[in-house]
C-alpha cells in the first residue's frame, strides 16, 4: 500500500534535517574559528624594542637672496604710487634680462603721513624687488647695478632644495647603517642573537637656517656702483630614522 505524504509535511521534516545538520556543523565551525583565533602569530610573539638613529652634516649655503627697497614720500598719494610703479618696473625689467639670477617683486605698501591731530600730511611709500640665485657672482654684480636705482636692503644665504635632497640622500646610507648597528647591539645587550624589522620612520628636512644680513649700500655713491660681497654660511643637515625591531 502506497503512503501519501503531503508535501507541506515533507517540506517541513527536510527543513528539520537541514536545520539538524547546520546545528551538528556550528560547534566544529565554532571551534575552528576559534583555534584560528587563538593560533597566534609568530612573530608577534618575540620581544620588540624600539630605537632611533640619526646623521648630520654641514653643507655650504648655495643660495642667495637680495631684497631691494626703494622708498619715497610726496603730497600725492596717486602720483607717489605712479612714481614708486615706474621705479620698481623699470629694476625689475632689467634684473629679468639676467638669465643666471630670478626676480620678482616683493612687498609694496603705500601709507599715510598724519599729525597728531589725525590729519593726512602727506604720503610714503616703499617697493621690495627680490633676487635669488645659486651664482653668487652674477647675483652679486646685479645687484650692484640695481642699487642705482633701489637700494639693497637686506641679504640672506639658504641652502637650495636640490643640495638639500642631495645630502639627505647621501646621509640615508649613513642613517640606516647607523641604525642597523644599533639595532645588533641592541639585541646582543639583551641576549639575543638577531633582529628582524618591524616598522620605520624616515624625516629628512634637517635644519636649514638662512643667515639674513642687512646692508644700506645708498649711504655713499661709491656704494651704489660697486659689486655685492658675497659670502654664505653653512647649514645642518640631519636624516633620522626611528623604528621597532623585533629581537630574535
Amino acid at each position: 500500500m502506497m503512503e501519501f505524504r503531503h508535501p507541506v509535511s515533507l517540506l517541513r521534516r527536510i527543513g528539520c534535517s537541514a536545520a539538524l545538520a547546520a546545528a551538528a556543523a556550528l560547534p566544529a565551525l565554532a571551534a575552528a574559528q576559534t583555534a584560528l583565533q587563538a593560533a597566534p602569530d609568530a612573530a608577534n610573539t618575540r620581544p620588540t624594542l624600539s630605537l632611533s638613529a640619526a646623521a648630520t652634516s654641514e653643507v655650504a649655503q648655495d643660495k642667495v637672496t637680495i631684497t631691494l627697497s626703494n622708498e619715497i614720500e610726496g603730497a600725492d598719494q596717486a602720483k607717489l604710487s605712479q612714481q614708486l610703479n615706474q621705479v620698481l618696473e623699470s629694476t625689475l625689467a632689467q634684473a629679468r634680462r639676467d638669465q643666471a639670477v630670478t626676480a620678482r617683486s616683493g612687498n609694496y605698501n603705500v601709507w599715510a603721513n598724519t599729525d597728531r591731530n589725525g590729519r593726512i600730511t602727506g604720503w610714503r611709500g616703499r617697493a621690495e624687488l627680490i633676487l635669488e640665485s645659486r651664482d653668487f657672482a652674477a647675483a652679486s654684480k646685479l645687484a650692484g647695478e640695481l642699487s642705482r636705482q633701489m637700494a639693497v636692503s637686506n641679504v640672506a644665504f639658504s641652502l637650495s632644495r636640490e643640495a638639500r635632497e642631495a645630502e639627505e640622500q647621501r646621509l640615508l646610507n649613513e642613517a640606516a647603517q647607523a641604525f642597523n648597528t644599533r639595532a645588533t647591539q641592541a639585541a646582543k645587550a639583551f641576549g639575543f642573537t638577531g633582529y628582524a624589522v618591524k616598522q620605520l620612520d624616515l624625516s629628512g628636512a634637517g635644519t636649514v637656517t638662512p643667515m639674513p644680513r642687512a646692508y644700506a649700500m645708498a649711504a655713499s655713491a661709491e656704494a651704489k656702483t660697486a659689486d655685492l660681497p658675497l659670502e654664505g654660511g653653512k647649514s645642518n643637515v640631519t636624516v633620522s630614522v626611528r623604528g621597532t625591531v623585533y629581537l630574535q
